[in-house]
């Protein structure tokens, strides 16, 4: 065969693997580090396979050789953390999945799980990692990132809720403000009968929205639960794992799986991994901090950022009278500091917990008068 038909061939082949796999042209090239898994290193390799035979041009880093995929052979580990690292500061790869990896502050993940309930992608903002050592600001840039992953997937308008958790009324109120101010956010709805953008764990198994903004943590759990939901917990068997790492400059293109995700969510990451590079998620992720940065994210964080409490004199309760109104939507944290407050003007509140999360109580007459004060303090939008 000449080179001139050797060249042609090569066309033709390169068409015939697009029109099968969806993808024309270079293909993404992705490493998986393979060894650490608790299910041995050939369910990796399975995983490798699985995600090259969909398209990917996968790179195994391991002790094992398969002639479907490329190798790069090392003797541990570490050696392969090593290894992947240096593929990717040489640009010999575009981008990497792997079991762990030390991501710096401000560098979150944001996982992918399909929904039990009925079979939704969901993407979990945020996993691994963490956006800010202040709770308020990460979960507030979890959004961000989240939202950047789901437009990386195709999702031109991803919807957003906030999940239940401490500080979920002020990450509202200052995305809320974003909004306000031409950050293209949209909300997403709670199944619930009570509604707003504040979701519950019914929405969670749903996959009420797109994006579900949590803090790392919680997020974590979310993911390990949801992917392991049919298999009592050892193994992960759904979902595309804890995704890559997104923060405001970072373009080192990482994943993260666990030492318990099997094949199947491994041969998803690495599809993930590709659609990040083939969707250009770098690029999206500079215009959303752009975006977000015009319509005053750093203003937003700024006025929520923990403030140095002053030593002031104890509050005496002014009288008790019966609590029959309520204000919901305070932050547990704020709660205590909410009622002395309304003690400070002269208005008897007590605290409580309702079904949807932290109340302050107090009579139908200072009902409006406690909700003015308690905006104007921040407390609530």
């Amino acid at each position: 065969m000449t080179s001139l038909e050797q060249k042609v061939a090569g066309i033709f082949m390169e068409m015939a693997d697009g029109i099968e796999t969806g993808s024309f042209g270079k293909k993404p090239r992705i490493a998986l580090t393979g060894m650490g898994s608790e299910h041995g290193e050939e369910n990796s390799m399975a995983a490798a396979r699985a995600a090259a035979a969909a398209g990917v041009d996968v790179v195994y880093i391991g002790s094992l050789e398969d002639p479907a995929v490329e190798t790069v052979a090392v003797a541990d580990d570490e050696a392969g953390h090593e290894k992947m690292d240096e593929m990717l500061s040489a640009g010999e790869i575009d981008g990497a999945v792997t079991m762990h990896y030390p991501f710096p502050i401000g560098v979150s993940t944001v996982g992918r799980v399909v929904t039990p309930a009925v079979g939704k992608e969901m993407f979990i903002a945020n996993t691994t990692g963490t956006s800010s050592t202040e709770r308020v600001e990460a979960m507030i840039l979890n959004a961000i990132a989240g939202i950047i992953a789901a437009k990386a997937c195709g999702i031109a308008e991803p919807t957003v809720g906030i999940l239940n958790v401490d500080s979920a009324r002020q990450v509202e109120m200052a995305l809320k403000e974003l909004q306000e101010n031409g950050y293209g956010i949209k909300f997403a709805e709670s199944s619930r009968a009570d509604g707003g953008c504040v979701l519950r764990g019914n929405d969670v198994l749903k996959g009420t929205p797109d994006v579900l903004v949590t803090d790392s943590l919680t997020g974590n759990v979310l993911t390990k639960m949801i992917s392991a939901f049919n298999t009592g917990g050892s193994f992960e068997a759904t979902g595309f794992g804890y995704g890559p790492g997104i923060g405001e400059g970072y373009d080192k293109l990482v994943l993260i799986v666990s030492r318990a995700s099997g094949a199947p969510v491994l041969a998803n990451a690495l599809k993930f991994a590709g659609e990040l590079v083939k969707n250009k998620v770098f690029d999206i992720a500079k215009a959303e901090y752009a975006a977000a940065k015009k319509a005053g994210l750093e203003a937003a964080i700024e006025k929520r950022k923990p403030k140095a409490k002053v030593e002031e004199a104890a509050v005496t309760a002014p009288p008790a009278e019966p609590c029959t109104s309520s204000i919901p939507g305070i932050d547990v944290i704020d709660l205590e500091d909410a009622v002395q407050l309304l003690w400070k003007n002269g208005i008897y509140a007590e605290s409580g917990m309702g079904c949807t999360g932290p109340l302050v109580m107090m009579s139908d007459a200072n009902f409006e008068k406690s909700k003015e004060l308690l905006k104007e303090a921040g407390y609530i939008g």
